[in-house]
């Protein structure tokens, strides 16, 4: 039997952005990939899949997946192209950015994120040419950046439990999380944990389908998860809640977080968060006196004016009660700084071909505002070329109506690496076909449990399409960078990436997991420079609740004409805007929606199902109203990220988002948002 015609097992792994980090086990016929499964031996992944990536061939074999490069050839916006040849594009694309470099090489901007979580397609050769040019930087804030530096702050990385250890806790705090949509490893040992007799509590301002499976849901408002944390901590002190010992041994700073919790008594909370003061009381009870207790926390809290501030002082719980000391106790919001010192990211990246220079940073959550800026001595130059790859911002950034506006620039030069046409790739000069996960070698680490993983291809390339890397070896070949590590194989980027590992275990088993303590703060050991948690950290003070910018209590105005709080989560059978397109999960997900509480829906004329129109000083966004208990009074669920292009009007929900940054980590403010809501006009 010829390789063409065999049949044969490739190892993968799930490339997109979701702690899961899956093992795959692709099933590969006459050269054609059949079918994706999860590897029964990885631990975390226990052989299953969610609905999404247990359909990757689907989205592999699309028949509307771009495999030749394509040059636009009407407007922008418009999605009009004509194929041409590889030496057509890269020949046109490198002169152009090489009249840009030569005048000022920061007006060019790189634009990604996690399309691929991998860390050869994503920043290897992609950030050696970049920095080569010494383009801008950009500040890839989109996500998880508020919570991960305030984690950092305070833990001194991005640390926690190891999952398989959820299934020990007895108490399971989910915050901000809706797991069974985007962490559905970390829910199966949740279950795992309940059938022993744990009890779950979903804290989320939305009823999510983790919230139906729960034994409790905390519907708090939107942004107030810190004075949350807060009246809890005034609980754990004033009862004598406390484990005095681990707080003295390794807390720096607890005195004066004490001060900032007495100030929340139970009552003050409630009226914050919009809770019963007896359910404050209650939390706080259960989670001091039930042995082990653990916090899932997510990123769905941090999205707003506060969120920073909010994830340090929902961190600092597990200290005060020392659930830290056993198995099944602690904390994780992300795992991935666990691989620091395992994965060297400066030999991938190669910063040190900046030579010195210190291009500017854009922030990729301000790019809206950003490209419509004229260049200006605090500034630098006008942006004028932006290269996409593994990101849609005109679908997922904040304040999309500057966003396009800023993409539909006649004298703005755009090249997108793509899968699909994108609301992105419509805007572009030139889309340049990317291979998909079951096409190329990459290497991923995980934030949300401590395996790397290897993906090997498990077909080539379909059609004209290239891996990244290659599509940037091959540019900076026409733009005359002869720098060698600009030429290095994906091979050879793959044993850079881990040079401490076993690379042979490793592409043989298909994954590793890092040696770590299998309780690593039951004695302290924090990796910040006293070894200890910290309260009062540089540059940032002692944690306190920061109010949402947009809401009834701290901006009473804007409320007067925009009511109703919106927070907008993904939508199930999504990624951000990954697979979007695939007809089997859009079919699935039906269409854009918001939710909205019968108490808001009838003093508006709402019927379930009808058409509304949802807006506020930003813009509007028109969709199908779905009436129920998914949403508590006062707060409106824009279910997202849909492809503005599939939208009612041509819109989605980041028509009504702001740009504003939150406390740390210049992160967007996605769940920040007042809006109103009325019936649409026929």
């Amino acid at each position: 039997m010829s390789p063409a015609t065999a049949s044969r097992t490739v190892r993968g792994a799930c490339p997109h952005d979701c702690p899961d980090t899956c093992a795959l086990r692709i099933s590969v016929e006459a050269g054609r990939v059949v079918k994706v499964a999860g590897d029964p031996d990885h631990p975390p992944t226990h052989g299953a899949l969610c609905t999404k990536v247990s359909r990757y061939p689907e989205r592999t074999y699309h028949p509307e997946r771009v495999l030749t490069p394509l040059k636009r050839s009407g407007p922008k916006g418009t999605g009009q192209f004509v194929p041409v040849s590889w030496d057509e594009a890269l020949t046109d694309i490198a002169a152009r950015l090489s009249a840009i470099a030569a005048r000022d090489p920061q007006a060019i901007v790189p634009y990604s994120y996690a399309g691929t979580m991998g860390l050869l397609q994503g920043e290897s050769i992609a950030a050696r040419f970049f920095h080569r040019l010494g383009a801008s930087l950009l500040d890839r804030t989109i996500c998880s950046s508020a919570g991960g530096e305030a984690l950092a702050a305070t833990y001194g990385g991005k640390l926690g439990m190891h999952l398989e250890h959820y299934a020990d806790s007895k108490l399971i705090l989910i915050w901000g999380s809706n797991s069974i949509a985007s962490n559905l490893h970390f829910w199966t040992f949740a279950q795992q944990a309940k059938r022993q007799g744990a009890r779950l509590v979903c804290i989320d301002p939305r009823r999510t389908e983790t919230a139906d499976k729960c034994h409790q849901h905390v519907a708090l408002l939107p942004g107030t998860d810190g004075a949350l944390a807060l009246g809890l901590m005034h609980e754990l002190i004033v009862n004598g809640w406390l484990d005095e010992d681990y707080i003295a041994r390794h807390v720096d700073g607890f005195e004066a977080l004490r001060d900032k919790a007495l100030a929340w008594p139970p009552e003050r909370t409630a009226q914050v968060c919009g809770l019963p003061v007896d359910e404050v009381r209650a939390l706080a009870r259960d989670y001091a006196t039930t042995k082990p207790a653990a916090i899932r926390l997510n990123y769905g809290m941090q999205r707003c004016h506060g969120g920073g501030n909010a994830v340090r002082l929902v961190a600092m719980l597990p200290c005060l009660t020392g659930a830290w000391r056993r198995r099944g106790g602690g904390l994780l919001l992300s795992a991935s700084g666990w691989f620091r010192g395992f994965v060297d990211g400066a030999a991938l990246q190669r910063p040190d071909l900046l030579a010195g220079r210190k291009p500017r940073t854009i922030n990729m959550s301000t790019i809206g505002d950003d490209l419509l800026r004229e260049a200006s001595p605090a500034f630098g130059p006008k942006i004028a070329a932006l290269l996409v790859y593994n990101s849609n911002p005109v679908a997922v950034a904040p304040e999309s109506p500057k966003v396009t506006a800023g993409f539909r620039r006649d004298d703005l030069f755009t090249v997108v690496l793509e899968h699909f046409l994108t609301d992105t790739a419509d805007h572009a000069d030139y889309v340049l076909p990317a291979t998909t996960q079951l096409e190329h070698l990459d290497v991923h680490t995980s934030y949300g449990h401590t395996y790397v993983l290897i993906n090997h291809p498990a077909v080539a390339p379909l059609g004209e399409a290239k891996p990244n890397t290659q599509i940037f070896r091959e540019l900076a070949a026409r733009m005359g960078l002869t720098d060698a590590c600009l030429q290095e194989s994906d091979q050879q980027l793959a044993r850079q990436a881990v040079p401490s590992l076993d690379f042979a275990q490793l592409s043989e088993q298909g994954w590793v997991k890092l040696p770590l303590p299998e309780q690593p703060f039951a004695d302290g050991g924090f990796l910040t420079p006293g070894g200890k948690v910290v309260v009062d950290a540089p540059g940032l003070g002692v944690p306190d609740y920061l109010p949402p910018y947009e809401s009834r209590q701290s901006a009473p105005a804007l409320a007067a004409r925009y009511p109703l709080a919106m927070i907008s989560p993904p939508a199930r059978n999504f990624l951000n805007s990954s697979f979007v397109n695939v007809t089997s999960l859009r079919s699935i997900e039906g269409e854009p929606r918001v939710e909205l509480h019968p108490d808001d829906a009838a003093p508006r004329g709402i019927a379930d199902g009808a058409m509304v129109r949802v807006f506020n000083q930003r813009g509007s966004y028109l969709c199908k109203a779905a009436i129920g208990p998914r949403a508590r009074p006062g707060v409106v669920n824009g279910l997202g990220v849909w492809w503005r292009k599939l939208g009612a009007a041509g819109t989605n929900v980041n028509e009504l988002t702001s740009q504003r940054l939150t406390d740390i980590g210049r992160a967007p403010t996605f769940y920040d948002c007042l809006v109103e809501v009325e019936a649409a006009r026929a």
